[in-house]
């Protein structure tokens, strides 16, 4: 089938649709794009959104897109350029639904965005169904029960023994660049001068039924600045990183069946990447003042991951990859999403999608939604044992309300909800990603539980269990496998939810992406087997 490569005009962004970002410094600039893919439809548009916070001139954007067959060929194709300013700006790139004057085959179908602008680049991919795919068969599930603000459910007989919890592990305040009000926010905030803390930002999550919510404040913002403030006074750093401690623990006492989490995001997008630190009681950083002063508790390198994760596992630290980009991030000695024993020892999750960090939607309805598969599939085959989340990243003050997506954990049933047993669930792997608040799915394997770790002899039968307590149904099913430390590229093993085969001997990985009627995905983690011979 012949490839078409078009040329398109720019189409401008709706007036309001789109906010401009505060400036930034250089560490926090970074070139984004998005993709809006329709998942159903004959015609159907796909949206490229692209954006720059904090830009101060104008620079050229090269663009993209790929339409590629379930064969893994790439069946068409259009490209463009546009000189990218301080406002965001969208291209609408409009697609038939033929290829060469016919309908193609059905199936599922892959939109592939890649975007430059200078030496950064954002890749984006998502999956949509052309034509009749028929929907797969399930097995049984009895839905777990949900807990915290949520209505809670009498857990069935023979069903797993745990709750779900859903939650939001990515947002700021005014403690660094976050909490700006949503009717005056235009993304990124000047550090410590947005009117919302930590102490507003708990019960919006709460009443907007979130069941745990993580503030994860730039880790070097504590100086009030977005560079080095030179009068900065690290007793006041390092206390407001413990009044936010604080904060979180009160409000979690308060309110049980709610989980407040205080935490940091640490490191830069230029030269760096951004991961977030669940369970550290001390500040890390790297700034001083003009009097050589640390202003952390506790000095750490920039930009230097491999001593981050030794420092994080001699601590006991817990982490999560911010929005991971395929290249430029979380390099160590040179190579991109590198693995360490000590990165694999404290990261337990990847970030799969974002809704826009700078959406002032308070009604679950931003369009902007970033797509990081591609990397968290990179730092599987690295050999990370890392599970999906899908956060919002929020600076504006709709703290889990700009999009429907949610990072689930599994709860033991009858135990609390708190701090430990949250992190129990994310040592364990107990963690799925999903784009729909009311959904659940949970991968077996041979009867081990998503998240683990085992040996297996013989055949391997993976199980995909799905519920939507709105009545959504599954349009397709992917068990995607990989091998660890094998540096390649996963693959798709089957389209059914209950699959039975022999692995290789050797180290695999198995994941189950779920795809819903309405185009929503969800993600379980992963299971690792090692097949014997």
């Amino acid at each position: 089938m012949k490839t078409s490569i078009l040329t398109l005009p720019l189409v401008l962004a709706a007036a309001g649709v789109f906010n401009t970002a505060a400036a930034a410094t250089l560490d926090h600039r970074e070139f984004d794009a998005t993709l809006l893919a329709p998942y159903r439809g004959a015609a159907r548009t796909f949206t490229l959104a692209f954006e720059y916070p904090g830009l101060r001139r104008r620079r050229p954007v090269t663009w993209r897109l790929e339409l590629v067959a379930p064969s893994g060929r790439r069946v068409a194709q259009w490209q463009g350029r546009l000189a990218l300013g301080a406002r965001p700006r969208v291209v609408a790139v409009r697609w038939s639904g033929n290829l060469a004057g016919r309908q193609p085959a059905p199936g599922v179908y892959r939109v592939r965005l890649h975007a430059a602008s200078g030496n950064e680049s954002a890749d984006q991919a998502w999956d949509i169904a052309v034509g009749r795919v028929p929907a797969p068969a399930l097995p049984a599930f009895a839905p777990l029960p949900t807990g915290g603000t949520r209505t809670m459910a009498t857990p069935a007989p023979g069903a797993l023994p745990y709750t779900v919890y859903y939650g939001n592990l990515h947002s700021q305040t005014r403690d660094s660049d976050g909490g700006g009000p949503v009717d005056n926010c235009h993304g990124a905030q000047d550090p410590q001068t947005a009117p919302y803390g930590p102490d507003a930002a708990y019960p919006y999550a709460r009443k907007h039924g979130l069941d745990i919510l993580m503030v994860s404040e730039h880790n070097h913002m504590y100086d009030g600045s977005d560079g080095t403030n030179p009068d900065a006074d690290p007793a006041q750093a390092r206390a407001r990183y413990q009044a936010g401690l604080q904060t979180a623990r009160a409000y979690s006492e308060a309110n049980p069946g709610f989980l407040a989490l205080y935490g940091m995001e640490w490191g830069v997008i230029g030269n760096g990447g951004h991961l977030n630190i669940f369970d550290s009681d001390e500040l890390l950083g790297w700034e001083k003042n003009a009097k050589g002063e640390p202003i952390a508790d506790t000095e750490t390198v920039k930009s230097d991951y491999a001593a981050l994760y030794a420092l994080m596992r001699r601590r006991g630290l817990t982490g999560q990859f911010n929005h991971p980009a395929l290249t430029g991030q979380f390099t160590v000695n040179g190579t991109p999403l590198a693995y360490t024993q000590d990165g694999d020892a404290v990261m337990a999750l990847c970030e799969v999608v974002n809704s826009s960090a700078f959406s002032v939607s308070e009604n679950e309805g931003e369009t902007r939604r970033s797509n990081f598969e591609l990397a968290c599939n990179k730092l599987l085959e690295a050999g990370y044992h890392v599970a999906f989340s899908s956060n919002q990243d929020n600076h504006c003050a709709n703290w889990g309300a700009s999009y429907s997506n949610r990072s689930a954990v599994l709860i033991p049933n009858g135990g609390p909800l708190t701090r430990a047993s949250f992190l129990e669930a994310v040592h364990a792997r107990r963690v799925f990603a999903t784009m729909d608040k009311d959904a659940q799915v949970v991968l077996t394997a041979n009867g081990h539980l998503m998240g683990e770790r085992f040996d297996n002899t013989g055949a391997l039968r993976l199980q995909v269990a799905y519920a939507s307590a709105t009545g959504r149904q599954v349009a397709t099913v992917a068990i995607i496998e990989g091998v660890p430390g094998r540096n390649g590229d996963v693959s798709q093993l089957s389209d059914k939810a209950d699959v039975t085969a022999t692995p290789s001997p050797g180290a695999h990985f198995y994941y189950a992406k779920v795809t819903q009627d309405d185009g929503k995905i969800l993600w379980s983690a992963p299971v690792w087997v090692a097949q014997q011979p």
